[in-house]
């Protein structure tokens, strides 16, 4: 059976490749440390496991829910932008609850792009973004992100190009893979430039809290937004819902309409109980981040030991799940030094590389390990002559 034209410049995710040779060397009995995937290992809040519990026993709670999400998730998510944010949203027209925020990269992508249509995407930046777009049809057109720049786009080099048939946009602050927050004024920038060339800017923004010193910021919050900005947000990083599945995409209420005909084809809504759970989980106070970020915070600091052992160099001011750090000249690139580590001393890092190009010269750590497997990390990399 011939694979369908459009898989042809998809290949595989990075990550369900690696995690396969991983498995093989735990299976030779040498077990690796896998400080590359940012799935968190803490737990939710009791409050919402109970929440989740609790609802599971209803005899309501296993039928079809709706496209759209319960109203009392739709409500808790526009109360959490109010909170958070200061973005006021109509939780019956300008929130659509996702299955992750993955999920959504594609469903805006099939919603709006075919082929003849172009999608500017970040390098270095999520694989996803290029993942959608090539499924779409879409021509993907990178741009470059780089320490010179603070890892911020061009957007004067990027207004001299032919823009025309652009539709698309992807932009991801606090970005990931570099933890760059969004610096004062860029946002108002970045919503001119996209009214200026009549793009559509989509902000990928699970990022907002952690680690992050300043007050969380959404694309939407910038005057003239609505016009042209789509946002996406998710549970699985600032609440610990990874596995949940739990994702919103905001904006204008007719552009949210169009992309629920595409989603409404593909899903049969969210289990009910995981909506319930997640009305729970935006409803918890500040404490519950500040406990959280407090346990990254020490995490942090063992990372920056292991790469200062490793001569990496982080890139400072990061915030996010991760620590991004340039690679020291003996080694090619990323994936020299994470093949190297991952071989000598079983701990795989994630090489900058599978991120685009302008990453090949960096490594991403994950902050997803208890201080106990990060401790035995640094002391396997301290026992190789590197």
């Amino acid at each position: 059976m011939q694979v369908a034209s459009r898989l042809q410049h998809t290949q595989e995710y990075y990550f369900s490749q690696k995690l396969r040779e991983i498995a093989a060397l735990n299976q030779l009995g040498e077990p690796v440390i896998n400080l590359g995937i940012g799935s968190p290992d803490l737990p939710p809040h009791p409050h919402v496991v109970a929440a989740l519990t609790d609802a599971a026993q209803r005899p309501d709670a296993h039928a079809y829910q709706s496209y759209q999400g319960v109203p009392a998730l739709r409500q808790a998510m526009a109360g959490w932008y109010q909170r958070q944010y200061g973005v006021t949203l109509d939780p019956a027209t300008e929130i659509l609850p996702l299955l992750g925020s993955k999920e959504g990269i594609m469903h805006i992508s099939m919603t709006f792009l075919e082929a003849g249509d172009e999608v500017l995407l970040p390098n270095p930046g999520y694989p996803a973004y290029r993942a959608a777009a090539q499924l779409s049809g879409a021509t993907p057109h990178d741009y470059d992100l780089t320490a010179e720049t603070n890892w911020l786009p061009d957007l004067e080099a990027l207004a001299r190009q032919d823009l025309r048939r652009v539709k698309i946009m992807w932009v991801n602050y606090p970005h990931m893979p570099t933890g760059t927050p969004p610096p004062p004024g860029f946002f108002e920038r970045l919503v001119a430039f996209a009214r200026d060339h009549d793009i559509l800017l989509v902000h990928d923004n699970p990022y907002s809290f952690i680690l992050n010193e300043r007050p969380a910021q959404s694309l939407l919050a910038v005057a003239g937004a609505r016009e042209v900005v789509l946002e996406l947000n998710s549970l699985s990083k600032s609440h610990n819902l990874a596995g949940w599945r739990v994702g919103l995409l905001a904006g204008r209420a007719d552009l949210l309409q169009q992309v629920l005909r595409f989603k409404s084809n593909l899903d049969s809504g969210m289990f009910l109980p995981v909506q319930l759970a997640a009305v729970a989980a935006l409803g918890l106070d500040d404490s519950w981040q500040h406990e959280l970020n407090a346990r990254y915070a020490a995490r942090r600091e063992l990372v920056l030991e292991l790469l200062a052992q490793l001569g990496c160099y982080p890139t400072p001011g990061q915030v996010g799940l991760f620590v991004w750090a340039a690679v020291p000249p003996e080694y090619a690139d990323g994936y020299a030094l994470s093949d190297a580590l991952l071989h000598q001393a079983r701990v795989f890092l994630t090489p900058g590389g599978i991120f685009g190009s302008n990453g090949n010269g960096y490594i991403r750590v994950s902050l997803c390990q208890p201080p106990e497997v990060l401790q035995a990390a640094l002391k396997r990399v301290q026992a190789v002559s590197w």
